[in-house]
């Protein structure tokens, strides 16, 4: 019997029209676009403005475009897992909304969160799935409406992130292709310097918590800086390592987009040249579990079939790890 795995198909993205600039950052905190474009690298970030509209939103405009650009009809969808650390609600989850709002009906479905990382757990996850020769198509959303969760009275966090969504379809395939290793790791150290104080079971919402702005991200970010250099070259060493790369076999590194200064120290460590690295912070921002996917998106024209690419991701936990994927289509087909 042939080793079934999952190859990714497609991929569908969504960001917000309005676009939020340094400029106007700088007309809310004590900043300036030559202070965050030299400390975090980033220039503008799309935010979901409109009343009423959560994750589910857009997670459901890359979806839609998903399902278009793979030709793949509803019913046919096996499993939804939604990457989100900003759900619509606490209950039910935002993929279970999805399923409702595209008419999923033969889908199950579940959120995972893992913050920045959330992606890579999702994409394994989902991967697995197929392994199990069981299910033929799995949808894999990395979702987060950041600014729902920002105060945008703190500096240090409030020109960091952004909105955004993107989807990749993974299926089985009996070819060398798709998602060939991961290395994911949790350590639980990072709590105290990355967090929201309130609005789980420990610190329920109250006035008090409300007044004191306990509802939104707080970060010590050279504390953070320093853990994710590490770990994501830690992670994406060993994977090289095990599946005997070297710098010249692979084609692109995916990091997550939380600042340009990291995504720098971590490629440098690797001795990737930057031809070779997707970057967009600059336009996007950090948008938590979309960074990646989204990254995938913007970059997709450039994608060939049997590329092998290395995702790698840190957050909050600390979470973290590393995915080696060997592309399935060419992007400039698509």
């Amino acid at each position: 019997m042939q080793k079934i795995n999952a190859v990714v198909t497609g991929v569908g993205g969504y960001v917000p029209d309005y676009i939020l600039t340094n400029d106007e950052i700088s007309k809310m905190v004590d900043t300036t676009d030559e202070w965050i474009m030299g400390r975090i690298g980033i220039k503008e970030r799309h935010i979901l403005r409109e009343e009423g509209l959560g994750t589910s939103y857009m997670a459901r405009k890359a979806v839609k475009q998903l399902m278009r650009r793979t030709q793949s009809h509803p019913d046919d969808i096996d499993l939804v897992i939604v990457a989100t650390t900003t759900p619509d609600y606490r209950l039910p989850s935002t993929a279970s909304i999805l399923c409702d709002k595209l008419e999923l009906k033969n889908a199950f479905a579940f959120d995972v969160q893992a913050v920045c990382s959330g992606f890579l757990y999702a994409l394994e996850t989902g991967a697995n799935f197929i392994r199990s020769g069981i299910y033929k198509k799995v949808i894999i959303v990395g979702a987060d409406k950041m600014s729902s969760i920002v105060d945008y009275t703190d500096r240090a966090t409030c020109p960091i992130f952004a909105d955004g969504a993107a989807a990749f379809m993974l299926e089985p395939t009996t070819e060398e292709l798709g998602v060939i290793d991961s290395v994911l790791r949790t350590d639980g150290k990072g709590l105290p310097f990355l967090h929201i104080k309130a609005g789980g079971s420990v610190c329920a919402p109250s006035y008090y918590t409300l007044d004191s702005h306990m509802h939104y991200i707080y970060q010590e970010g050279r504390t953070v800086f320093k853990y994710a250099v590490a770990n994501m070259s830690d992670a994406c060493e060993a994977i090289i390592t095990r599946n005997n790369l070297n710098k010249d076999d692979i084609d692109w590194v995916i990091p997550h987009q939380a600042n340009q200064r990291i995504i720098s120290a971590v490629t440098q460590r690797l001795d990737v040249p930057e031809e070779k690295v997707m970057v967009n912070i600059e336009r996007y921002g950090n948008t938590s579990a979309g960074t990646l996917p989204l990254c995938i998106w913007d970059y997709e024209n450039k994608l060939k079939k049997g590329d092998n690419l290395i995702f790698t991701a840190f957050g909050a936990g600390f979470a973290w790890g590393a995915i080696y994927v060997k592309w399935g289509y060419d992007g400039e087909k698509r």
